[in-house]
């Protein structure tokens, strides 16, 4: 079973699938040709978290997340006049992370060669794809930054193509070709090896360190070039580490380190009352105030660049002093904790509002094209979810190095990323900017286990609301028994009643985005209760994907959201 957020990548999953390869191999093949399809929403030099249960071993995190360049000092970003990282343009861009990861999964646990998962994404890069709606208007939301600035970006993609007109990028399927062509190897495995040294120092990597050294304009109306270079692209490897993982209720979910916003999925579980009715305004409201209560302590411990206390973060003393503080009236304050007794710091910025329409911001690119608090929704990220007949099980949130980011390098077909922005130019902070070091993503697959068997992976594109919207999913099934399918169609939510990962970060206080289909007696209630409640689209929040196994039956199920149009489940 397939389940991913284009239809054409879940098929291309499939045919690997029945064509005898595994989960890990059907991964790597439907991850670059999402790279192909959703170029508004990834690309291979941005970032991809991994959670990967082979059937016989353990469960892992593979980290696709680059890190900040060796040059990537607060003080080389301050001494520009900035207060923040920009949210667009070369100064934005970590080292890339997603293509190394997503060799390392198919060395280590794929059976296919390198040549056989590539070529789904070779051939539409090559002979076309069609175009679906939300390519054409993310490419004429910055149309005239590619015409004035990323002139290159404008060869590509100008002029933008409309709904279901093929639509070809053979600079990228000639950057593949030539690398197959190039990675010799007696093996498999010393195939893909040859082929990451391509990438870190190579002709993809040279491509890449050259372009990053050129001045283009980004978010602050100003020329910058990267402070990337082929050193910080050949020390990059992607690595493995251990889940964070949180029992509940029979349920082990996994998640990957505070370097993701993972956690926050978790500790919103442990803040849970126990004991309270599935999808009645209490539950709402609990849920809501959860979320704000983890996701303030997201913004004072998370981070890669300090201590995270997180065994007291997940533990029950502390989730049980949090949860008092959850009353019947919406919060509209920050409140991080105080884990082991220390105090919270958080950023200068918390609090800076933004205005969704700022049509100098669009000009130049907007941060993440997220969900915005008012509920539009213009693209972001993908996900990825496969689940094989042996029962291996992957899920992937492959993101960044989408083409309204920075200029595409011409000679490979595909820009560099903007992960950057996520960290603060403010020292002393865990998501301080930091050399070596990796800012803090939102991107934030799950993996579910009952007696310690994986059977269900899941996860969506949007920024921070994606460990909100998982969250909702999760307990649709574990709460309200519902299908995978009912449970990703349930009317969904967000709240962003805490500082964005994504430039500007903004923070609308007590804002509460639902889905019309919610229904008024819910949403009366929940203005009762003061929250500023947001009447969005009624399918308008979420992206979904999903896939499990039964360990008992051995039967594969999947589901895939329609609010975007294009996801798709697959299975046989």
């Amino acid at each position: 079973m397939v389940s991913t957020t284009h239809w054409l990548a879940s098929q291309s999953a499939m045919a690997v699938l029945e064509d005898g390869g595994n989960a890990y191999d059907a991964a790597v093949a439907a991850g670059f040709v999402l790279h192909v399809v959703q170029p508004h929403l990834n690309g291979p030099a941005g970032e991809v978290p991994i959670i990967l249960a082979p059937v016989s071993g353990q469960v892992r995190v593979l980290c696709g997340q680059g890190p900040a360049p060796g040059g990537a000092t607060m003080g080389h970003y301050r001494s520009l006049g900035l207060d923040l990282v920009p949210g667009t343009g070369p100064l934005a861009a970590a080292v890339p992370g997603a293509f190394d990861a997503w060799m390392v999964l198919l060395r280590d646990h794929g059976t296919k060669p390198l040549a056989e998962v590539l070529k789904y994404a070779i051939g539409y890069a090559e002979h076309g794809h069609p175009a679906s709606a939300g390519l054409g208007r993310t490419i004429e939301a910055v149309r005239e930054l590619f015409e004035t600035e990323w002139t290159t970006s404008a060869e590509l993609y100008l002029p933008a193509p409309r709904p279901g007109a093929l639509f070809r990028n053979p600079a990228l399927a000639q950057t593949w070709r030539t690398l197959l062509r190039e990675s010799a190897g007696t093996s498999r495995e010393a195939v893909i090896e040859a082929a990451r040294r391509i990438w870190r120092e190579g002709f993809i990597g040279e491509a890449i360190a050259g372009f990053a050294a050129k001045p283009a304009m980004d978010t602050t109306g100003r020329r910058h070039a990267s402070a990337l270079t082929g050193d910080d692209l050949a020390g990059y490897e992607a690595h493995y580490e251990s889940p964070v993982s949180y029992d509940w209720n029979g349920w082990t979910l996994c998640k990957a380190g505070p370097w993701s916003q993972g956690p926050v999925f978790l500790q919103q579980l442990a803040l849970l009352p126990d004991g309270f009715a599935y999808d009645t305004p209490d539950y709402l409201h609990s849920l809501v105030e959860g979320t704000k209560l983890a996701m303030a302590d997201r913004e004072a411990w998370y981070g890669d660049a300090g201590d995270v206390p997180l065994a007291d973060l997940l533990s029950r003393s502390y989730n049980d002093r949090r949860r008092a503080l959850i009353d019947g009236k919406a919060s509209h304050e920050l409140r991080p904790g105080s884990p082991e007794g220390r105090t919270p710091r958080l950023p200068d910025q918390p609090s800076r509002e933004s205005k969704t329409g700022d049509a100098s911001r669009h000009s130049l690119g907007a941060g993440e094209p997220t969900v915005s608090s008012d509920g539009l929704t213009r693209g972001d990220t993908c996900h990825l979810d496969v689940v094989d007949r042996w029962g291996n099980m992957v899920a992937a949130t492959p993101s960044g190095g989408w083409f309204q980011s920075n200029p595409v390098i011409p000679a490979l077909g595909f820009p560099l990323g903007t992960r950057l922005q996520m960290a603060w130019l403010q020292p002393g902070l865990p998501n301080s900017l930091t050399p070596g070091r990796r800012p803090r993503t939102t991107l934030s697959p799950s993996l579910a286990l009952r007696d310690g068997t994986a059977v269900m992976a899941f996860g969506t594109p949007g920024g921070d609301q994606q460990d909100q919207w998982s969250l909702h999913f999760f307990l649709a099934v574990a709460l309200g028994g519902l299908s995978l399918q009912a449970a990703i169609d349930a009317p969904n939510w967000h709240n962003s009643s805490f500082p964005s990962s994504f430039h500007p970060r903004a923070m609308h206080a007590g804002r509460l985005t639902v889905e019309a289909r919610i229904g008024e007696a819910h949403i009366s209630a929940l203005r009762e209760r003061g929250h500023d409640v947001k009447v969005a689209g009624p399918w308008s929040q979420g992206r979904l994907c999903a896939v499990a196994r039964d360990p008992q039956s051995g039967v594969l199920s999947a589901a895939a959201d329609s609010r975007g149009m294009q996801g798709y489940a697959v299975g046989r």
